[in-house]
């Protein structure tokens, strides 16, 4: 795991201060917006200390896609990639050694992930559209994963130990 987040840490916060100095750039020049422009919501990146282990990564793809990713405790990774419209993904991580992931392809689809503990890790795949997918888990040593393929599911797991 410790691999996996050094691995990840410095392209992400490489990644995250190119993104602010670009960002800034485009403040002072604004002569590509328009009356009426649909700039989508923003993308906020919260930087934590060396110390704290976390990883968050988001990338969307689309129209009208949501995600949030909150994450609280020592070695934590979290990732949500979408690719279609209308999707949300939602994951909340608290406690140690913790990994989730979402990986949303069509649209409507909506998922989430809540965990605390130690040492779980959860796993949501859709692919399709209007799917609905959510684990909890509390607990030490708790995996989960969901796949689905096709239009109109509906899934929801609970663990705790």
């Amino acid at each position: 795991m410790e691999k996996v987040l050094r691995a990840v840490l410095a392209p992400l916060l490489c990644l995250a201060l190119h993104g602010q100095a670009a960002h800034a750039d485009d403040l002072a020049d604004n002569a590509d917006l328009a009356v009426g422009s649909d700039l989508g919501e923003p993308v906020i990146v919260r930087l934590l200390p060396v110390g704290s282990g976390q990883v968050a990564v988001i990338e969307q793809q689309g129209a009208g896609n949501r995600a949030t990713l909150d994450q609280n405790g020592q070695a934590l990774l979290g990732k949500i990639v979408q690719s279609g419209g209308a999707q949300e993904a939602f994951i909340l991580q608290e406690g140690n050694d913790l990994q989730a992931g979402i990986n949303q392809q069509g649209r409507g689809n909506s998922a989430s992930i809540r965990q605390s503990g130690s040492g779980n890790s959860a796993s949501i795949e859709q692919i399709g559209n209007h799917n609905s997918a959510s684990i909890e888990q509390a607990g030490t040593g708790l995996s989960s994963a969901v796949s689905q393929a096709g239009n109109g599911q509906q899934i929801h797991i609970t663990q705790y130990r």
